[in-house]
């Protein structure tokens, strides 16, 4: 199977073209944000350089968010696109698990955390379990104060990875010995692992549905059902 992996849930820029486990070319940017000056460029140079035509695709995996609403926004409609246009499989995967498949240790809690300012986060909780990534706390939007309350809950080591400098004070706080924090390269998405991953999901059934998972209102959503309190209440994406 021929996978091009996709990832700009946030600064940094990842993509990959697989053969089934095998990678045949891969790029990761971190120095800008400007993804969409760089996506489908980068796209096609890995595309040329796997010797492939973009018709040999059979299957885009994308890392539909949470994180930058325009990084995610710009991940998702060009899966979406490309999809489409070829007639091949879309999967999506979440952005914070993307990051967690970075850590390879069967024994600790995975915090993948983003920072999504003045004291909130996105973040979830994972275990590997028979090798295998498994949510033991659905991601979500949440504040610090809160998700410490989630945690103290928790026993065993936790590895926080990803935005965690501004966590990290109430997080040991919290977790006292039992907190881990991993390096800052493996807070860096990689596209690689996260095609491989996708290669063992079943695709959605209908990609035009596909719609970036912000798992929080954006500012036009806000302001729009402050204006109309009483009205349509679906997802803001979802009636563009």
């Amino acid at each position: 199977m021929k996978i091009l992996a996709i990832d700009t849930s946030n600064r940094p820029l990842s993509v990959a073209v697989m053969d089934d486990d095998n990678l045949l070319a891969d790029t990761t940017l971190t120095t800008h944000r400007k993804h969409a000056e760089f996506l489908m460029p980068v796209i096609e140079d890995l595309v040329k350089k796997s010797d492939l035509q973009p018709a040999d695709l059979d299957r885009i995996v994308v890392a539909s968010g949470p994180g930058s609403y325009t990084g995610i926004r710009m991940a998702t409609t060009a899966a979406k696109t490309l999809a489409s246009t070829l007639n091949i499989e879309l999967v999506t995967v979440s952005s914070l698990l993307t990051v967690a498949l970075n850590i390879d240790l069967p024994d600790v809690l995975i915090n993948p955390i983003f920072d999504a300012r003045n004291q909130n986060m996105f973040t979830g909780l994972y275990q590997r379990n028979a090798g295998k990534l498994q949510a033991v706390v659905a991601d979500q939007h949440t504040n610090i104060a809160e998700w410490r309350a989630v945690l103290a809950k928790t026993s065993g080591p936790i590895m926080v990875v990803g935005d965690n400098q501004p966590f990290l004070a109430d997080l040991k706080a919290t977790l006292g010995n039992r907190l881990l924090v991993a390096s800052h390269l493996q807070a860096i998405p990689d596209a690689a692992k996260l095609g491989w991953y996708g290669a063992q999901l079943s695709p959605v059934e209908d990609i035009d549905a596909v719609v970036p998972r912000y798992l929080r209102l954006t500012k036009a959503e806000a302001d729009w059902k402050k204006r109309h309190p009483n009205e349509d209440t679906r997802n803001y994406v979802e009636k563009l």
